[in-house]
């Protein structure tokens, strides 16, 4: 098996987030669970909810983009599979990645729908209640996987937000055929209770058949999947079936399993969190990026953690230090 050229290659939502300040009595008014996401389906619903967003700003989004993002900012090489329209927010997307340092080559689709933004409100206490609507991302093609550029990465990671459409489901599983082809390892997230709870079936299937290496989950997740009400029993009920199982615990910090013993690793204590946007994003990618320079669970799960803990005390889900030194100098 050929040495790969790329640490990760990642198959996503290609989104623009637009985030503005929010309270509690807003998101009741508006019919929202806070701290949840909820999809719009039609344009004419988004720009609706846009029109009543107070001043907000636009930063690219997306969570595997994000987690790229993260993974650039501490010197990893990676490259990113998904669509934009041919339209401001799809150039401000392809700008903004492609300056993070990161191959972006996916084709931009013509037409409607437009490229997919994420109206974000964000409460006083730090609290992300997300509104997307998923546009031209949710048309990726198959044909826009480029075989080449999965064999050639360490790792294929997959955004569970994307298993949701047709086209993008089918391009997702080749893109799982030919990184198993290649010999390379395949990360999941499973990305949010509701995708969950219309693909159980699927994940399952893929678990069953031996197709992932990593799994990422929060505490609601993992146990959305396996229908428990116990984290340690959802973990129980898959840590045999995936080689390396990751779990965020929130304030408690996050454990990984792999081979039937668990390491766990405290959060990354912060003066206030400012913004939850993108923090499994970026949790994810400080454990690839040490992953994929072969550094064992202890010290994969302290990077993740402490590039969440970056990320949630600014807005927005994009690094905003250099992550590289920040891992030097509080992990050596």
């Amino acid at each position: 098996m050929s040495q790969p050229t790329y640490d990760v290659v990642a198959i996503g939502n290609a989104i623009v987030d637009i985030l503005s300040q929010s309270d509690d009595a807003f998101l009741t008014e508006q019919g929202m669970t806070k701290g949840a996401m909820q999809l719009i389906f039609s344009p004419e619903d988004a720009d609706a909810l846009y029109a009543k967003m107070g001043p907000g700003r636009e930063v690219s989004g997306g969570s595997a983009a994000n987690t790229l993002a993260g993974i650039a900012a501490l010197g990893g090489k990676c490259a990113f599979i998904g669509q934009v329209a041919d339209d401001q927010l799809g150039q401000v997307f392809a700008h903004d990645i492609r300056a993070a340092g990161i191959r972006f080559d996916t084709a931009e689709r013509a037409g409607a729908p437009t490229t997919g933004r994420c109206l974000i409100f964000v409460t006083p206490d730090g609290q992300r209640t997300m509104n997307t609507f998923l546009g031209a991302s949710h048309f990726l093609p198959e044909a826009a996987i480029d075989r080449a550029l999965i064999a050639d990465a360490a790792y294929l990671y997959i955004e569970g937000y994307l298993w949701d459409p047709e086209e993008p489901r089918a391009a997702m599983r080749a893109a799982i055929d030919v990184a198993r082809g290649a010999g390379r390892k395949i990360a999941f997230t499973l990305s949010a209770e509701f995708v969950i709870d219309r693909y159980r079936a699927d994940f399952h299937a893929l678990i069953d058949a031996g197709l992932i290496d990593v799994l990422f989950a929060n505490e609601a997740e993992i146990m959305a999947l396996t229908e428990t009400s116990d984290v340690d029993a959802a973990i129980a009920a898959v840590q045999d079936k995936v080689p390396t199982v990751v779990v965020t615990l929130a304030e408690k910090g996050a454990c990984a399993i792999r081979g039937g013993e668990r390491t766990t690793v405290p959060a990354v204590p912060i003066a206030t969190v400012v913004d939850t946007t993108g923090a499994g994003d970026l949790f994810a990618a400080g454990f690839l990026h040490a992953q994929a320079r072969g550094d064992d669970l202890e010290r994969s799960l302290k990077l993740g953690a402490l590039c969440a803990a970056e990320i949630i005390s600014h807005f927005g889900a994009r690094p905003q230090v250099d992550l590289k030194a920040l891992a030097a100098e509080k992990l050596g």
